[in-house]
């Protein structure tokens, strides 16, 4: 079973660098699918966040895809957002509505941005870089409360509600908004995962094994994103979404199995995806050194 775990968090650390999500947001409805508490569930993948966002945020300074102004805001904001929205998630656990209400809110929130990823029409004028996206206080401020609320309610990085904001609300190319959410999802899954340790009992040996796994993942998953286009990496981002969302749905309807084989899934096709466009840009690079 470690063994599953590790491989697990490799796998999982792949869609971290690539999309620039903490893992959480993967994570945490698989955990609940195989048995364990949301809150612990939400804890794990806190914990687990921190070492995906720790690890893709060094392999993004490589490629220079981190603002740290815009990275800065988001992560404070959203540090001081976590403190609001941890007693709200211990009020719905009090009441008995977290394993209802966390579910719900989270299918709301992928259907959304699924939609906006997918359909939304993206200005394609060719533009310098410098002024294709500015830096904006209050949008900032309100993609950085909004994701550190999100990452305390549900146990994950922040980044899956980050990097679509990011591309829609201050049309961010896709590279530059995966490695500045990293930068911001440690900030604030660092604030979570402390208030959540503080406060449950946690599975550490789980979250350690996890990690190790995320340590090799997140550097893949940067490395990917070399690879492919924005508007690729966007795409796969709105399919990840309602991937995420399909499986919810079926655990609700009491479908625990076929919401973790939707997943499941999404992410081998996507990872047979990967290696074999990784296998065909060596090939084209080297026929052309």
């Amino acid at each position: 079973m470690d063994f599953f775990y590790i491989l697990l968090g490799l796998c999982i650390g792949v869609f971290s660098g690539f999309f620039g999500i903490g893992g959480g947001f993967i994570l945490t409805p698989i955990l609940i699918l195989i048995g364990i508490p949301p809150l612990s569930a939400i804890g794990t993948s806190l914990m687990y966040s921190i070492g995906t966002s720790v690890s893709g945020v060094a392999a993004h300074l490589r490629y220079k895809n981190i603002l740290w102004k815009t990275a800065a805001v988001l992560g404070i904001v959203g540090v001081l957002a976590t403190q609001i929205a941890h007693p709200f998630v211990v009020w719905l656990e009090k009441l008995g509505y977290d394993d209802t209400i966390i579910p719900v809110f989270y299918i709301l929130l992928l259907a959304y941005f699924a939609v906006s990823l997918l359909y939304k029409q993206t200005k394609q004028n060719k533009v310098n870089k410098s002024s294709a996206f500015a830096f904006s206080w209050p949008k900032a401020i309100f993609i950085g409360f909004t994701g550190g609320f999100i990452s305390t309610t549900l146990g994950v990085g922040g980044g899956f509600v980050m990097v679509p904001l990011l591309i829609s609300m201050m049309n961010f190319p896709s590279r530059k908004a995966v490695g500045t959410s990293l930068v911001s999802v440690f900030l604030i899954v660092t604030a979570g995962f402390l208030t959540y340790a503080t406060s449950i009992q946690l599975d550490y040996k789980l979250g350690i094994l996890l990690i190790l796994g995320a340590l090799v993942g997140t550097q893949l998953g940067a490395k990917l994103t070399t690879i492919y286009s924005n508007g690729q990496i966007q795409k796969y981002l709105g399919a990840l979404y309602i991937t995420i969302l399909s499986s919810v749905v079926l655990k609700l309807l009491q479908f625990d199995r076929a919401g973790l084989g939707v997943i499941s899934l999404y992410v081998v096709t996507l990872l047979i995806l990967f290696l074999k466009e990784t296998i065909t840009h060596s090939k084209r690079k080297t026929s052309t050194s």
